[in-house]
């Protein structure tokens, strides 16, 4: 099995307790913590949401970042060959988190947890 990237949604849904998130998908979530990664796009994206009031969660940005920690492994860094594939993504995602999210997906070869059905456009392979 590869390494798995979760969206965005699926953190604040798992923190949240949120019943949108599958049973199936919360318990791969608390299982399978060694192949899964979290990018810091995701949590700035949450950060920014908090801060336009556009989002409102019952822990901050940084409870959130650490218990991300705890679970799974963080993407920090968002290489050269990531911009370049961002740059050249067709726009069936208008979102630019999401597109970031592709884009360090495609560059490691990751399956994205995710909802959205728009990821597949891109010839990536999503979890739901």
């Amino acid at each position: 099995m590869g390494k798995y990237l979760i969206d965005t949604h699926v953190i604040i849904w798992f923190y949240e307790g949120d019943n949108k998130l599958p049973k199936k998908i919360r318990t791969f979530l608390e299982e399978e913590n060694e192949k899964i990664q979290v990018s810091m796009i995701s949590l700035w994206e949450i950060s920014i949401k908090i801060s336009i009031g556009k989002l409102k969660l019952k822990e901050n940005t940084s409870t959130i970042f650490n218990n991300c920690k705890k679970y799974w492994n963080i993407k920090n860094d968002l290489t050269s060959k990531e911009l370049q594939i961002y740059e050249n993504l067709p726009f069936y995602h208008r979102d630019p988190f999401d597109r970031m999210l592709i884009a360090q997906a495609k560059n490691e070869n990751m399956i994205i947890i995710t909802k959205d059905s728009n990821f597949s456009k891109y010839n990536i392979e999503i979890m739901w």
